[in-house]
């Protein structure tokens, strides 16, 4: 039975192969870095279990003090951010098979995330009586410290499996968040990663980004690990005219590429959308979503655990988890079944896996909300998969992996 856990130490040399995989931003390939996330997320899963993890609601009357990014070290967030670390696994063997992330508040009032907001400016002349229309970029500084989820990735050999485990390593960090609502933001954001050519280049940085700052694409995405002054200072603060790109880089802007084109779709199935923002390396879209409107979040419970029965009694779709007092945490995607007290009863199977027994407190998503859903506007709108990408290009699949 496959299962998801929070990360541990043990986990490190798995998780660095699996960064070497892909290129996020948050789940760099450097030792050091994700052993600093993979610490930070165990406290993070025992302040929520003690009941002491930060309050999001807090942040906008008592934000405290967060570090500046002259003072943050690399993988930290501000004062008042938790990071969570999931990890998939097999009961046959404790080994990590994928991860993904989850972050409460990112960014700060003195740290704010840097974007391009996308704006229109119509331009007419009298005297010709006629006019054009152009599409310019304008950095823009959000200090509203959105929930962010990030660092999903999955072995290959596991990738298309049958029970869809890329899909649960996504969902179950809506399923976090709809047991845990105080300590996450009231919006959230994914950010994907632009299109990328054939041997590996964005051509939005290499035609417009590198023009401001003289770093190669791995280098400046690297160094946002450490602070982001180099862009506020380099980047220009005027309007940007996209028309000036060529056509491809142009056209790029605000698209994914094939491999991030299904987690798109997925986040915008859940409600998510894109605003207007894109990344300032890559012009990957930046994808937007009120929390209490994502459909697995609304359709997250407590429940109590019931007496365990037959597989063939289970029949209704869902995530179960159990959050133990030390922090430990562990998630199935089983079928189960809703007695009439409203318990869950699973497997006797199920229970082991949750290092749980009948009459436990765990948390319960209802996965059938998200069949009858259709994707919202926003997909049809900006679906967009772009060309087909060579293996190099099949290594990168989301910036900051969704």
């Amino acid at each position: 039975m496959f299962y998801i856990r929070r990360a541990v130490i043990e986990d490190l040399p798995t998780l660095l192969k699996l960064a070497k995989m892909v290129h996020f931003i948050n789940l760099p390939a450097d030792r050091d870095i994700i052993s600093q996330k993979v610490i930070r997320s165990r406290k993070s899963f025992e302040a929520v279990a003690q009941g002491k993890a930060a309050c999001a609601k807090d942040y906008d009357t008592n934000p405290g003090k967060p570090k500046t990014s002259a003072t943050r070290g690399p993988g930290e967030m501000t004062d008042r951010s938790e990071l969570f670390m999931f990890v998939l696994a097999e009961t046959e063997g404790a080994g990590c098979l994928g991860t993904s992330q989850l972050i409460s508040c990112m960014g700060s009032q003195e740290n704010p995330n840097v974007c391009f907001k996308l704006e229109r400016r119509e331009m007419f002349s009298t005297a010709l009586q006629t006019g054009t229309s152009h599409t310019v970029a304008r950095i823009h500084l959000d200090s509203s410290a959105p929930t962010e989820i990030g660092g999903l990735v999955l072995q290959p050999s596991y990738r298309g499996h049958a029970q869809r485990l890329g899909r649960f390593l996504s969902l179950v960090r809506f399923h976090f968040i709809g047991l845990h609502r105080e300590v996450f933001r009231d919006q959230m954001l994914a950010e994907m990663m632009g299109q990328i050519t054939p041997d590996g280049h964005n051509l939005f940085w290499d035609y417009m980004g590198r023009r401001f700052i003289p770093l190669s694409f791995i280098e400046a995405d690297r160094m946002c690990q450490y602070s982001r002054e180099f862009m506020l200072s380099l980047l220009p603060r005027d309007d940007i005219y996209l028309s000036l790109l060529p056509p491809e880089p142009r056209a790029s802007v605000g698209q994914v590429g094939p491999e991030t084109y299904p987690a798109r779709r997925l986040l915008e199935k859940l409600g998510f959308e894109f605003r207007g923002f894109v990344d300032p390396f890559d012009a990957g879209p930046h994808l937007h979503a009120t929390t209490s409107e994502i459909p697995l979040v609304k359709a997250t419970r407590w429940c109590k655990l019931g007496e365990p029965i037959a597989a063939s009694r289970c029949k209704q779709p869902g995530i179960i988890s159990m959050l133990h007092d030390d922090g430990d945490f562990y998630a199935i995607n089983q079928p189960c079944r809703l007695d009439e007290a409203g318990c869950v009863r699973v497997t006797r199977e199920a229970l082991a896996t949750l290092r749980a027994k009948p009459g436990d407190r765990v948390g319960f998503s209802d996965l059938s909300v998200l069949e009858s859903k259709v994707p919202t506007r926003s997909a049809s709108r900006k679906a967009g998969s772009g060309k087909k990408s060579s293996s190099a290009a099949r290594k990168r699949t989301a910036r900051k992996g969704t």
